[in-house]
């Protein structure tokens, strides 16, 4: 057989576009589809009716997965539930346990002051304000309260927040006051170690501020002070009341040279903006009020009965 007709029968290969520009053409279609679908939306129909065929199987897959999260979540919180219980019974066998200790404390309280004959803890009045602003002054630390003379505010008020003493009423208007606060270079507040018993006073170092902003000075070097230690009203000025919180220690510096130490001190209330305040009433004022008061009126009987009975004459008249 001749090689020409060999040739002609041996089938060829189909005869197509090749694979780049299948490729391009392919590229193109998507592209095309894709800002189509982005600038018409021409595919949102049909994803509709696919979403709309497809939710019922959607639905029935998921389920046992919904089915094992619920049962989780459920002995979960069931058992979150009865740790809370638990521990809601803990604290309240805590605070029954602490009621009965307080109640008799309280009773033994009273019982040693009628033995000892002192005058029971007097209640002292309070005033809630809150703070309107820092005053312009740069070289004190000193807030303006809502409240003034027409309120009953007092120079020499103590004035104490959420925490703590937070300073003194040092100025007094009609509707406002003038609050420094125990930071202030000029502000001292006699203290009272709650761990010793030991009595100090503390002053505003608003140098200090890294340190706490406050200092118990003219101590000496071997006090007992450890850092940490709650101080306290000591109530012996007359006009804070014994037992407010003031400060804590918070750094203690004792040196060879000196024979006082330096012992830094940080007030627990907030000083940098405070809100809601309470003032009281300074404690000897307090007293003093009390002290004024008229005595009850004597009725006539009882001056009668009271007066003491004139001497008998000696002799006779003539």
């Amino acid at each position: 057989m001749p090689l020409g007709t060999l040739e002609r029968k041996v089938p060829s290969f189909r005869q197509g576009p090749s694979a780049l520009s299948r490729v391009v053409l392919y590229s193109a279609m998507a592209l095309f589809f894709m800002v189509a679908d982005a600038r018409f939306h021409v595919t949102e129909p049909m994803r509709q009716v696919v979403a709309v065929v497809l939710y019922p199987l959607q639905w029935l897959m998921l389920q046992p997965v919904e089915f094992v999260g619920r049962g989780a979540g459920y002995f979960q919180s069931l058992d979150e539930a009865h740790e809370r219980l638990e521990e809601t019974r803990r604290q309240m066998a805590q605070m029954a346990v602490r009621a009965g200790a307080t109640e008799l404390l309280q009773h033994e309280n009273a019982q040693l002051r009628e033995l000892l004959a002192l005058r029971q803890r007097i209640d002292t009045p309070s005033i809630a304000a809150e703070v309107l602003y820092d005053t312009a002054d740069p070289y004190s630390r000193k807030v303006t309260i809502d409240k003034g003379q027409l309120a009953g505010v007092q120079p020499g008020s103590p004035v104490v927040g959420a925490h703590g003493v937070l300073g003194q009423v040092t100025r007094v208007f009609a509707a406002l006051s003038e609050v420094t606060l125990l930071i202030d270079r000029d502000q001292a507040i006699p203290v009272l170690n709650a761990r010793t018993g030991a009595r100090s006073i503390a002053y505003g170092d608003p140098l200090a501020s890294h340190d706490g902003g406050m200092e118990l000075r003219f101590m000496p070097g071997n006090a007992d002070v450890q850092e940490g230690d709650l101080l306290t009203t000591s109530g012996v000025d007359g006009v804070y009341p014994a037992g407010l919180q003031v400060a804590r220690v918070m750094h203690i510096e004792r040196r060879a040279d000196s024979t006082f130490a330096r012992i830094y001190c940080a007030p627990l209330a907030q000083m940098d903006g405070a809100r809601q305040v309470m003032v009281l009433q300074p404690v000897g004022r307090g007293e003093l009020d009390a002290q004024a008061q008229p005595a009850a009126p004597v009725k006539p009987a009882a001056k009668a009965a009271a007066r003491p009975a004139a001497p008998r004459e000696r002799g006779t008249r003539r």
